[in-house]
């Protein structure tokens, strides 16, 4: 290939530096090799333009320095930041933190680094679409390639599609129907499979705390325990609705203690079971020689309980580094990647679920 004019001739080595003390940049090598900084930044992108000579001269002018390229330097290059955005919904909860871990991780594997914005909706009306747009501002205004957006709640998913980025988006947790790449678990199977364990054990029903409405996860695990139910010719209870907190499974758990006839509950959460289960000890009634609980997670805890917690595993990690796959895929495009979007759960049968008590 006919090399560029930028290039100029083939330096003659020098071996001598000509700086002292401070970390060499850029300008130090293209002074030692002499050559362009624009030359260096060319080698640094592996652009096929410099000729094999000059390139040996600046890799050796950077291995004499000790240059070790920063993430700038190589964006400069590249003409990329390398920088990928995160917008997380209540990012303290078990669920949102674990799949922010695993994006930083699998993130930093391939290269990149990521800036996250985590806006709480835990006080209800105090996020909305102007939230939204600011978060979404702010990654386009740092150079994010790509947004991978946690969004727990419908109205979040509605508010991205309006913010209309323009870079490749990948949602979790989200009923968007707009062509916008998601990736979620399989949060209807397992419900289902939480609900009929309880009714193969012998169950005459299961009743259910649900999780708050207008959560994805917790609205698709209420329509699928009600489902379940319906199918099999169980009666369907009532559900009591909770906010994820083990304080709001407390509370219902206290009122559904009260009631001899309930012998199964199927938690959305388990934090909410792990509240319930203290009603239920509180007021004398035994799990699972009383009452059988399932929970929902498999948060780290939930071995430890007493009793050990029967419990959905949802794999928080697969979630999230599946989500990176999918946005770099879509960055390096222009093809989507073949990656499935729905990441399976698995029912963990412990101690906390048994028969139904015999009278």
């Amino acid at each position: 290939m006919t090399p560029s004019a930028a290039d100029g001739p083939a330096p003659k080595w020098r071996s001598r530096r000509n700086f002292a003390g401070s970390r060499p940049v850029m300008d130090d090598v293209a002074r030692l090799a002499g050559v362009s900084k624009q030359t260096v930044s060319r080698v640094l992108n592996d652009h096929p333009s410099v000729r094999p000579t000059t390139r040996e001269a600046v890799l050796q002018a950077m291995r004499s320095l000790g240059y070790r390229p920063s993430r700038s330097a190589r964006s400069l290059a590249s003409g990329k930041t390398r920088m990928l955005g995160v917008i997380s919904f209540d990012a303290a909860r078990y669920g949102p933190a674990s799949i922010l871990t695993a994006i930083n991780t699998a993130a930093q594997d391939a290269g990149y680094l990521v800036s996250s914005i985590a806006i709480d909706t835990a006080d209800h009306g105090t996020a909305d679409h102007d939230t939204v747009a600011r978060a979404v501002d702010r990654l386009s205004a740092e150079g994010a390639e790509g947004v991978i957006a946690i969004a727990p709640q419908l109205w979040v998913g509605r508010a991205l599609a309006d913010a209309r980025l323009d870079t490749p988006l990948v949602v979790l947790e989200s009923d968007l129907e707009d062509g916008t790449p998601l990736v979620t678990a399989d949060s209807r199977t397992g419900a289902r499979e939480a609900t009929e364990h309880l009714l193969r054990l012998g169950h005459h029903t299961v009743w259910h705390i649900a999780g708050p409405t207008g959560w994805t996860s917790a609205d698709r695990r209420l329509a699928s325990w009600r489902d379940t139910l319906a199918a099999a010719g169980a009666e369907v209870p009532d559900p009591l609705v909770g906010d994820w907190s083990a304080d709001s499974g407390y509370d219902l758990g206290r009122r559904l203690a009260l009631r001899p006839d309930v012998t199964a509950v199927f938690a959305s959460n388990d934090q909410m079971a792990l509240g319930l289960l203290h009603a239920l000890h509180e007021a004398g009634r035994s799990v699972p020689g009383d009452v059988s609980v399932v929970g929902y997670d498999d948060i780290p805890e939930a071995a430890h309980l007493l009793p050990p917690l029967t419990t959905v595993r949802t794999d928080f990690t697969e979630i999230g580094t599946r989500s990176l796959r999918l946005l770099l895929g879509r960055i390096d495009g222009p093809a989507e990647p073949r990656i499935d979007p729905v990441v399976p759960v698995e029912l963990i049968v412990r101690h906390s679920s048994g028969p139904p008590p015999r009278h």
